[in-house]
């Protein structure tokens, strides 16, 4: 009953611990739960869930060759990614892709559901990489999607355009 209260509370304050903000990683703004932890290890940014059972990765790149077209830019992503099942989709006007797999946990505790979602728009590819125990999908799918699906490009600084 204490919890149910709590949870009526948050939502008519309007605040929930998915609460989504708006992040910048490097030229890339997407949405990330506010309440989540933000760390950096090797340029990858990583945001945690407050109870552990979530998290997910983000990566910026650029592209290597000048010129390059959008679509192709996402076909050699998923080249070198590998594996079929992808769903192609559109991410802040951009070619992206999405693919969940199921794997077991390494400690074997379980099932682990991986939602990726990568995209490029000919100069900057990013991936969003979420990992969640399958036994809380219900909780952390739909904030998956949010995340993934809510990806655009920030401006470069001091140029126009």
């Amino acid at each position: 009953m204490i919890l149910g209260t709590f949870v009526a509370v948050m939502l008519a304050a309007g605040g929930s611990a998915d609460a989504l903000s708006s992040v910048t990683v490097k030229n890339v703004a997407l949405k990330a739960p506010a309440a989540w932890t933000r760390s950096n290890m090797d340029g990858t940014e990583k945001f945690l869930a407050p109870s552990g059972d979530a998290y997910f990765l983000v990566d910026v790149g650029t592209v290597q060759t000048a010129g390059m077209r959008a679509e192709l830019c996402r076909t050699k992503i998923l080249a070198n990614i590998g594996g079929d099942g992808w769903t192609m989709l559109k991410v802040g006007g951009q070619p992206a892709a999405t693919k969940t797999d199921t794997d077991a946990a390494p400690d074997g505790s379980g099932n682990v559901d991986t939602v990726t979602y990568v995209g490029c728009n000919g100069k900057t590819t990013w991936s969003v990489v979420f990992y969640m125990e399958q036994g809380k999908k219900d909780r952390f799918a739909a904030v998956a999607e949010k995340v993934g699906t809510s990806v655009s490009f920030t401006p470069p600084k001091n140029k126009k355009g």
